[in-house]
């Protein structure tokens, strides 16, 4: 919880139900990284990559900071087809 992992290299790590809330984790890379059951709240993943990233079922809120518009590869949870599911 609160953990600094801003520039961390996690493609495709397991992070089931993992406590991240409050993590600093700008710049991660997170391509394929599973995280069902993440604890996402007050999490920061400015310009982290999610490519293919699974949240399904973490829980974030709206402190939660997603990586900025404008990247086509990064994770969006408003878009359709992200694989975020009963999240929140």
């Amino acid at each position: 919880r609160g953990a600094d992992l801003r520039g961390a290299d996690l493609r495709g790590a397991s992070l089931a139900r993992a406590d991240l809330r409050a993590a600093r984790l700008d710049g991660a890379r997170l391509e394929g990284a599973l995280l069902p059951g993440a604890a996402l709240a007050g999490a920061s993943f400015d310009d982290a990559d999610l490519a293919g990233a699974v949240l399904r079922d973490a829980r974030y809120d709206a402190a939660t900071r997603w990586p900025r518009a404008g990247w086509v590869r990064r994770f969006d949870p408003r878009e359709r087809g992200a694989r975020l599911e009963a999240g929140g």
